[in-house]
């Protein structure tokens, strides 16, 4: 009779050794999950050790950027609550197809650390980060973690040349949209390209009010926020993209009201604190409307009343399975870390952390040329007259090198030429574009295009970016190019691409931007200075060879 319990008595002390073996596994296997995880951390952080230097120093200088320490913890957070299902999807099995977007990181990474890109570089980490996970949990698993991994992207800089060109965009329409506001309620005032003319007194709009501080922190909570929504897909969308035209509008406003301020209290009232705290004030705003919107396409419950922002917002997740779940077979329950696929990864990553080790070591020729300051300033019957560049430009422009100087001929008005030399495309560092500058300043693009002279080299020419400019009733025209070695360019992408190519193929990524600028004035037309720059073009561009070599 005692038969029975007895076996059932062996049974139970048979499952609760199986269960602390288990247990025991289980703890080990995330050990060595968290160690390995480390490992792969050390070596992400050596690599890109340039690359998270640089992200980290905007997030703390940049405002615009201000928000992005809050984007990998976000991400995190909402990876984190779906843990189990990616432990199920990892058990499942990871996919082979992942190693392309491993392989496609590494190169992104080549191209960044030559072509000095950390847009790039960053991309290179974004990639990878996405081809492993592939490779661990399957493309299901990244699937259920998609908008997590998307939102990583805000955490990114944009590229110098399209943040200044999307800033200068903006302000533009910002301060077009500020003076509209200020005439509706009765402030005369007019615009100047970026200049605001309130009579007594200017308002420049400058890239800090060209509204990217509010737009790029409201588009990654409207992303946010549309995320959590449990609503259709297109209200969703809807919450998503307000957030652009929200930014912009209100950025247009905050700039009527700080010309109001300043037309009642003076100049002051657009510096300092009352400044800081529009700003604040105008952000709140545009989250108000948000959540105003989100609150209008909200549905109603099936009992027809509206549902409570606890219903509308929240988070997916994945239930937690039982401790017997979890206990019953390790091999069932934690997916197996060692695998040919894990390995592969951290192959590819030391590979890579090596060869970004030896590459800071490797330098780029540094050729023999002359100093800028040595360019001669008499050309033939023109006469130039050196002139200083700024401290503050010089350390936005970070250039190697420059000549700037005023060429003229009797009574003929000046042509202003700068040579701009780098020795080397230092990551965040290059030739400012004047496309992306000349709108400073209050000066518009009438028009822009590429056409070609003569050098003043026997059968060659020279392709030139040709741009007519205006300021009120100032114009002037502006010659440009980028001299990259024995070439001639006017494209900045290819200027980028270059520098990726000469760096392997030569050992060499040194060059310069040359701009020539002359003013039209009231009783010339626009050909005439057209010959004036062409003959100014023709003298100094034989000249550059030995100042900025072939």
């Amino acid at each position: 009779m005692n038969t029975k319990p007895a076996t059932l008595d062996s049974d139970r002390q048979a499952g609760k050794f199986l269960d602390s073996f288990n247990l025991d596994s289980l703890a080990r296997n995330r050990y060595v999950g968290v160690f390995l995880g480390l490992i792969v951390l050390g070596l992400l952080s050596v690599t890109y050790r340039e690359s998270l230097t640089f992200l980290f120093q905007v997030w703390m200088t940049d405002e615009n950027y201000g928000y992005g320490p809050l984007i990998p913890f976000i991400s995190g957070y909402l990876v984190w609550i779906q843990r189990d299902r990616l432990i199920e999807h990892a058990r499942n099995g990871g996919c082979w197809w992942g190693l392309l977007l491993v392989l496609a990181g590494a190169g992104f990474f080549i191209i960044g650390e030559v072509a000095a890109l950390f847009f790039v570089a960053h991309l290179s980490l974004w990639s990878i980060l996405i081809g492993s996970l592939i490779m661990v949990i399957g493309v299901r698993g990244v699937k259920s973690i998609a908008f997590p991994l998307l939102y990583l992207l805000f955490a990114f800089p944009l590229p110098t040349f399209l943040h200044l060109d999307l800033s200068t965009q903006l302000q533009l329409f910002s301060s077009a949209l500020g003076v509209g506001c200020l005439k509706l309620i009765g402030v005369m005032a007019y615009r100047d390209g970026n200049v605001i003319d309130l009579g007594p007194i200017q308002l420049q709009v400058v890239e800090a009010c060209s509204g990217i501080r509010f737009l790029f922190p409201l588009l990654a909570l409207g992303s946010l926020c549309a995320y959590l929504y449990r609503e259709q897909w297109w209200k969703r969308v809807i919450v998503c993209l307000a957030s652009i035209p929200i930014a912009i509008a209100l950025n247009g406003l905050r700039i009527a009201a700080i010309g109001v301020l300043v037309e009642l209290k003076g100049p002051e009232a657009a510096n300092g604190f009352a400044h800081l705290f529009e700003g604040w004030v105008f952000f709140v705003v545009a989250l108000a409307l948000l959540i105003l919107i989100m609150w209008l396409l909200a549905g109603k419950s099936s009992a027809g009343v509206r549902r409570s922002w606890a219903e509308l917002l929240s988070a997916p997740s994945s239930a937690r399975p039982s401790v017997l779940g979890r206990c019953a077979s390790t091999e069932a329950t934690y997916p197996r870390i060692l695998s040919p696929k894990t390995l592969c990864i951290f192959g590819i990553l030391l590979l890579m952390t090596l060869g970004s080790t030896l590459g800071a070591t490797r330098g780029v020729a540094a050729p023999t040329r002359q100093s800028l300051v040595d360019f001669p300033l008499q050309l033939e019957d023109w006469h130039g007259e050196p002139l200083a560049m700024e401290k503050q430009y010089l350390d936005a422009l970070k250039l190697d090198d420059y000549v700037l100087a005023n060429y003229q001929f009797g009574a003929l008005p000046p042509v202003n030429f700068y040579v701009a030399y780098y020795s080397a495309p230092i990551k965040g560092r290059s030739a400012h574009s004047p496309k992306t500058c000349i709108p400073g300043d209050g000066w518009e693009i009438s028009s822009f295009e590429t056409v070609t002279i003569h050098s003043g080299i026997r059968n060659q020419s020279l392709p030139v970016n040709r741009v007519l400019i205006q300021k009120g009733d100032q114009r002037q025209i502006v010659y440009y190019w980028f001299k990259q070695r024995d070439r001639l360019l006017t494209n900045e992408y290819l200027v980028k691409f270059f520098y990726f190519w000469d760096s392997l193929t030569r050992g060499r990524t040194d060059g310069a931007l040359v701009r020539l600028v002359s003013s039209i004035m009231p009783q010339e037309s626009e050909a005439v200075v057209d010959l004036r720059l062409e003959e100014v073009a023709k003298l100094v561009s034989p000249r550059l060879s030995q100042f900025v070599p072939d």
